[in-house]
């Protein structure tokens, strides 16, 4: 793991080589995948034209809220369904194993949710915490939400949990010569896991 000041070379005409410093933060996570989300430029794959069984007071353009009315699982990312809640990867995540969990209806305050439903995303918080500590061996979390566009939220209107996963190392820098473990996993791989892990208890 390389934090702090590193130091790396770059090789330059004629065999020279500069060295150059560069400041790098701990609490940096490179995620470049999320590129294409913010720039427009790599939507969501486009809903296949199929029955959906929207909830009273759904919004319609909002994917929390699709995903709830929608039975195909896999293809909305969805790791677990409960009577009040819902548990789906996000599709442009900080992290492996990145996580939102949101109540089913849709739900823009704290105090707009009922007793009975904070109670079981708290259950499905803690659960996937200790699925993703023992299928990814995750180091630590961070778990939050964000109220309110100003604070962040890209679904303001639909309140979400975010469990994001964090390793010792997971900077934004990955030297070639460190001991740095890097996870190659992509969406599907994680979501069958994870069904598979649910599935034997």
């Amino acid at each position: 793991m390389v934090c702090g000041s590193a130091r790396w070379q770059m090789p330059a005409d004629r065999g020279i080589r500069v060295e150059r410093e560069t400041a790098l933060s701990h609490e940096q996570v490179w995620a470049p995948w999320r590129l294409g989300y913010i720039q427009g430029t790599n939507p969501p794959p486009a809903s296949v034209e199929r029955p959906l069984q929207w909830l009273p007071g759904a919004d319609l353009d909002c994917f929390l809220c699709r995903a709830v009315a929608d039975s195909e699982d896999r293809a909305n990312l969805v790791v677990a369904r409960g009577e009040h809640s819902i548990v789906l990867l996000n599709r442009y995540p900080y992290t492996n194993g990145h996580m939102l969990i949101a109540p089913r209806e849709h739900q823009a305050g704290l105090a707009d949710v009922a007793a009975e439903t904070h109670l079981e995303i708290m259950q499905s918080v803690s659960r996937m915490v200790e699925s993703l500590k023992r299928l990814i061996r995750a180091d630590g979390f961070n778990v939050g939400l964000n109220l309110g566009r100003v604070a962040g939220a890209g679904v303001p209107g639909h309140l979400h949990w975010h469990i994001v996963p964090r390793w010792h190392g997971d900077t934004n820098f990955m030297p070639v010569v460190a001991d740095v473990s890097v996870i190659p996993q992509s969406l599907e791989a994680l979501l069958t896991l994870l069904n598979d892990a649910a599935a034997n208890g």
